[in-house]
């Protein structure tokens, strides 16, 4: 049997055959569809059809390229199996370069459509790139479409050298993030619950590429994966399912947001909302039928590996399509946009919240609620997960602390609140509210979280991957025995970071960005957590990681770090300086507030409010030190 000439070359065009068709099924469309409900910036020239009719095409260019790099990255880390003859990873990951090159040249050429768009620029004006350069990063949406595409160069660059698991999982991470900043442009940035709109939308693009670039990748990397099919397919097909239901989840809270009733439905707008949630409903149908049909079956029947490439062809031309309905309606207008969106209240401006209608009473700091969805979810995920492993433990016949489980559930109640409770809701205008919630999640939540063991209760409960992958397990045991880590892990070092970051914080203008935007809130709340977590883990945790210091050692950190902490509260009850002082004036609140009383105030719950974890800590320390000189003792006897 002889074989076609040519025939051998085949796979290696699939790549580029696969290319043609998504950007033809997202050009087309989204030429079409963004040229007609493009929204023209109000008191602008319109900038004629290059422009007008490039910006959704390269949009859904950008989003294609981004789901493509994404998705060869994360296969290439995490679910794509590697044998000794093969160079699978090594393979993804120059695609992804590939792909990534596009990723960057559609974020520049869009940067510059967009400025044009804006200002009213014609792109031959002879001052149009002086005015990009005096404005990239002035103007929100230039800025973080720049940072975007910075992150993105260097995720290209970094994949056309990668040739390690780790290097590739590491730029895998850098990929995603690069998506991120996007959540801060565009209608989201405007909507009147700011908080939300972003949250929810950058769910949305994280999990939409995820989920779009892991078929793409799958597609693309199939006549290289022989027998890997099979778990590659079965794999991606659990992501999959996760990506479904957040894109569903996220794009409908996007859309109620941005709608605001049932009625605009039969606005452009909601022409196009509607559009996308069928196309949604198609996918969701075409992965039902993977599922049914293909992932089972694959490994044992050649015929299911056909079926799952034609059906995997159907899903990426819709997938194209649903890229290019989300590029059309990021230049719609929105419904109600031309109407005036007047409020008196200083605060609402500042903060995308209403000014609460009096002061923060002694009787309200446990009925004042208003929830964070972002912090709210993550808890409720944490909390989930504990609990499932809780029940794998005893499914197989093993024990574990109920005490544990009462902390970890604890640890994130008490961070809700800290989030979603009086603290979250005076914490952006009042500055002891704040320091409330700062000492909270940085102090009191972590605690019990730590004491719960997550870690070890993780690794006793997850199956190890036999196939050289990184599957969690194995994420989580790289993170453990990062070099970087055991850096942090340091006692001093990790004393250093949790008292160090927090006299930076204040006493720069890191404090004012936290308070004025919602990325700043969202880093400093994790960086709370995270320093406190890792301080208290340092002391009194039980998870596997670096060699732990002596007792008394660690008291003597413990005694120390609490101390200087004492001497940042005595420092802000002393104090005749206004921290943030444009942000706290600006907020004109309708109850008399003496602002430099208020952070005289929160000095003393600084000073104050750690004793009792501070001395909880202490006990337990002082508890392993007696527990050690017995078992010490015991061993001499």
């Amino acid at each position: 049997m002889t074989t076609a000439p040519g025939a051998a070359a085949r796979p290696e065009k699939l790549p580029l055959i696969l290319a043609v068709v998504a950007v033809v099924a997202v050009v087309i469309p989204a030429g079409l569809l963004g040229g007609a409900f493009a929204a023209p910036v109000a008191g602008l020239p319109d900038i004629g059809p290059v422009v007008r009719w490039g910006i959704p095409i390269v949009r859904a260019i950008h989003d294609l390229a981004a789901a493509s790099t994404v998705g060869l990255l994360v296969m290439a880390a995490t679910i794509i199996p590697e044998a000794r003859t093969t160079s699978r990873r090594i393979t993804a990951a120059r695609y992804a370069c590939a792909s990534g090159v596009v990723w960057v040249v559609a974020g520049l050429v869009g940067l510059v459509f967009s400025f044009a768009d804006l200002s009213g620029t014609p792109l031959s004006d002879p001052t149009f790139g002086g005015q990009l350069q005096s404005f990239l990063f002035q103007l929100e949406f230039l800025r973080v479409a720049a940072i975007s595409t910075g992150l993105v160069l260097v995720v290209t660059i970094g994949a056309a050298l990668v040739r390690r698991q780790s290097g590739m999982a590491a730029l895998a991470a850098l990929s995603i993030l690069a998506i991120l900043p996007l959540a801060l442009a565009g209608h989201a940035s405007g909507a009147a619950s700011h908080d939300l709109a972003v949250n929810s939308l950058g769910l949305h693009l994280v999990s939409a590429v995820l989920w779009v670039g892991g078929l793409l990748a799958l597609a693309m990397l199939r006549p290289l994966l022989g027998t890997g099919l099979a778990v590659s397919v079965q794999r991606y097909s659990t992501l999959a399912g996760s990506c479904f239901v957040a894109v569903a989840v996220s794009g409908v809270a996007n859309a109620w947001i941005r709608i605001g009733s049932i009625g605009n439905l039969a606005t452009g707008y909601g022409v196009l909302v509607i559009l996308k949630v069928v196309a949604l409903v198609a996918l969701g149908i075409a992965g039902w039928q993977q599922r049914a049909r293909v992932v089972d079956r694959i490994a044992t029947d050649p015929l299911a590996g056909r079926l799952f490439g034609r059906l995997a062809l159907i899903e990426v031309v819709i997938m194209s399509a649903a890229f290019a309905l989300g590029a059309a309606l990021s230049r719609s207008a929105l419904p109600g946009m031309g109407m005036p969106m007047a409020n008196p209240d200083p605060a609402y401006a500042l903060t995308g919240y209403p000014t609460p209608v009096g002061p923060l009473l002694s009787s309200a700091w446990f009925t004042i609620w208003r929830i964070d969805w972002l912090w709210l979810t993550v808890a409720i995920i944490a909390v989930a997960l504990y609990l499932v492993g809780v029940q794998r433990m005893r499914e197989r016949g093993d024990s574990w602390p109920v005490l544990r489980t009462l902390g970890w559930v604890l640890g994130w109640a008490i961070f809700v609140w800290a989030t979603s409770g009086a603290p979250g809701v005076y914490g952006r205008l009042l500055f002891s509210a704040h320091m409330v919630m700062h000492m909270t999640i940085a102090i009191a939540a972590p605690i019990p979280m730590v004491l719960a063991a997550p870690i070890t209760l993780t690794l006793r409960t997850l199956t190890p991957r036999q196939d050289n992958t990184l599957g969690p397990r194995e994420l989580l045991l790289a993170l453990v025995h990062f070099r970087f880590f055991r850096v942090i892990a340091n006692p001093i070092v990790a004393s250093v970071i949790f008292l160090g970051s927090l006299i930076v914080f204040y006493y720069s203008p890191l404090f004012e960005l936290a308070l004025r935007t919602h990325t700043g809130h969202v880093l400093m709340t994790t960086h709370f957590l995270l320093a406190g977590y890792l301080f208290a883990w340092v002391l009194v945790g039980t998870d596997p990681g670096p060699k732990r210091w002596s007792p008394p050692l660690l008291l003597v950190i413990l005694f120390g770090t609490i101390s200087f902490h004492a001497f940042f509260g005595v420092a802000l009850r002393s104090g005749t300086t206004l921290l943030a002082p444009t942000f706290f004036q600006s907020l004109h609140l309708p109850w008399a507030v003496d602002l430099l009383a208020d952070q005289r105030t929160g000095g003393a719950v600084a000073w104050g409010i750690g004793e009792l974890p501070t001395l909880v800590l202490a006990l337990l320390v002082t508890l392993a030190w007696v527990r050690s000189d017995s078992a010490e003792s015991t061993l001499v006897r």
